[in-house]
């Protein structure tokens, strides 16, 4: 069997850790900087000596993981000939990108990781997600949320679990909230979830009333991947695919391993991850038939 973990990560494959992780607001940003400079043909280590800086600051800051200085900018920006009109555009993504964001109230428990995902989530338009393991976090009941993060080793403490499952609740419900035309979430729900319970049956009852109500919302399309249909193509793990509105960033993919999460950017990868979520989700149920199978699985409880 191939090691899962690739030796040698591939040109924008991130592993993310607690020292540096992609923000989706200064990515924004970043990628114009990188557009420009890589127009004008100027390297990384030229554009870093303009600023008294190294070239991997200039590639941190082009990639979001880094923070923003207005005179750093505004050097760059001169370094880069880049007018007034555009130039007014891009401090003011620089503004944005410093403002202070509303799950930073979380850092105390959500780990760098998390942030970074929550960036990805809080801008995206249109999110595609198949998680094996688990219902994916934008469909999780309160109490479902609560059974799951408990299971999981890395929490400590009561008052841990409780802030995360208020961190989860409150990243549903401004997605709920969101106008309408401006979120919108596709998810392939692999049957064993369903049938394996976190907490009690109780718990699955009401998680189960929950989803059927979504089947409803015009913002909800689900696909049951079905426990007991053969040669499913369910094997490319854990995917959540990021789409911006107006091409603010390129997709991303984002997806998670035992030991660590990582990003996709290279659009060839992307791609790949993309028709292999379509596949697995022209495999699976129709919406009205999922939501016919989850009342079936309801009564069965």
């Amino acid at each position: 069997m191939a090691d899962p973990r690739p030796s040698r990560p591939q040109r924008r494959v991130r592993y993310l850790s607690d020292e540096a992780v992609p923000i989706a607001q200064r990515m924004v940003l970043g990628s114009h900087l990188r557009a420009r400079r890589e127009a004008l043909g100027i390297s990384l280590k030229d554009a870093g000596r303009h600023i008294e800086a190294s070239g991997s600051k200039i590639s941190r800051i082009e990639t979001g993981q880094h923070e923003f200085k207005a005179k750093d900018i505004g050097r760059l920006l001169d370094f880069y000939k880049v007018d007034d009109a555009k130039r007014q555009h891009l401090m003011g993504l620089l503004e944005h990108a410093n403002q202070r964001p509303w799950w930073q109230d979380w850092s105390d428990v959500a780990t760098k990781q998390l942030q970074a995902f929550v960036s990805f989530e809080e801008m995206a338009q249109r999110i595609r997600t198949y998680e094996p393991t688990q219902l994916p976090g934008l469909l999780q009941t309160e109490e479902y949320a609560r059974a799951v993060i408990e299971a999981g080793e890395e929490v400590s403490s009561p008052r841990e679990i409780e802030r995360l499952v208020a961190l989860r609740q409150l990243r549903r419900k401004r997605f709920e909230e969101a106008p309408l035309n401006s979120k919108r979430l596709i998810s392939v729900i692999d049957e064993v979830t369903l049938i394996r319970p976190f907490g009690n049956k109780g718990i699955m009852r009401r998680q189960l009333d929950h989803l059927i109500a979504l089947t409803e919302h015009p913002r909800h399309t689900m696909r049951i991947a079905e426990l007991s249909k053969p040669n499913l193509p369910v094997m490319l793990g854990m995917t959540i695919i990021f789409d911006f509105e107006n091409r603010l960033l390129p997709d991303i993919v984002y997806t998670e391993q035992f030991d660590g999460a990582f990003i996709l950017q290279e659009e060839k990868q992307v791609d790949g991850r993309v028709k292999a979520f379509d596949r697995l989700q022209n495999a699976s149920l129709s919406h009205k038939r999922s939501a016919q199978r989850l009342r079936d699985l309801r009564k069965a409880l």
